[in-house]
């Protein structure tokens, strides 16, 4: 073999081996669209599907451990004595709400000032406020009484761009809105087998959710709830594509190849 046809075979081989390592590299980093999008119409069905019921009936009821922000509002002065006797400048930051609310004890109550002890165990916030309602208007008329949640906390962690625990200042939140909240999930995020963990009476329930399927708008998991918990763990590519692909592997081999027929050449 002449050193011209041999210098031939050694472009011809660098372009394949380039071409392969490629085309390894790209395929093992890639995940298919079926997985990246959100609600898809179900497996073979022939109509799109536009108008959803949005189950939202279920209600958190109040535990212990709770926290509930009451404010009573009325151009009465004699509303005051109902006040927290604690006052902070910057009223809604999440530290100054925390202290400024009534913690749930063991037992299920709250110590509301003038009207005393108040049982709120396993009751809505507004079955909670039309319950103080009625007390507040033996001592005060045209009151206006406000109780919120305070410690509605949601956690997202896994492929998420910005995973963390994140408060939510409305009475209800979706899964998508939490989802946005977190940036978003990764396009490595396994969208179709989501783990929920929800917080309940007799301890921590599990559920999988498949954010691939329209479907779930109408799933009694849509709305979330306070303390609920969401992982979203990793598809199988990305552990191939960033750990298990043997790069450095092929990268040596290429190497060691040129460089033995760039010797025998010469």
């Amino acid at each position: 073999m002449t050193s011209k046809n041999i210098n031939k075979y050694t472009g011809l081989l660098s372009k394949a081996l380039l071409i392969a390592l490629l085309g390894a590299m790209i395929l093992s980093s890639c995940v298919p669209m079926k997985r990246i999008r959100y609600l898809q119409d179900e497996k073979g069905a022939k109509t799109e599907k536009s108008d959803f019921k949005n189950k939202d009936t279920i209600v958190y009821r109040i535990h212990p451990g709770d926290n509930l922000y009451i404010k009573i509002a009325s151009l009465d002065e004699k509303s005051n004595y109902f006040e927290n006797s604690t006052n902070y400048n910057n009223y809604y930051t999440e530290s100054a709400i925390y202290l400024n609310s009534y913690t749930v004890n063991d037992s299920g109550m709250v110590e509301f000032p003038l009207i005393g002890i108040v049982n709120v165990d396993n009751l809505t916030i507004t079955e909670i406020r039309d319950k103080i309602q009625l007390k507040v208007n033996e001592y005060v008329k045209n009151t206006v009484v406000v109780v919120k949640l305070a410690n509605f906390r949601i956690s997202m962690f896994g492929e998420f761009h910005l995973p963390g625990k994140y408060v939510v200042y409305q009475d209800k939140i979706n899964i998508f809105e939490a989802i946005a909240m977190a940036g978003d999930m990764t396009d490595f995020a396994k969208k179709n087998h989501v783990l929920l963990i929800r917080q309940t009476e007799t301890g921590s329930k599990t559920y999988r959710i498949n954010l691939n399927d329209k479907s779930i708008m109408e799933s009694d998991l849509y709305f979330l709830m306070p303390n609920d918990l969401i992982y979203v763990e990793p598809v199988k590519g990305k552990q191939f594509a960033f750990t298990e692909f043997p790069y450095l592997l092929i990268f040596t081999a290429i190497t060691t190849t040129l460089l033995m027929i760039d010797y025998f050449a010469k």
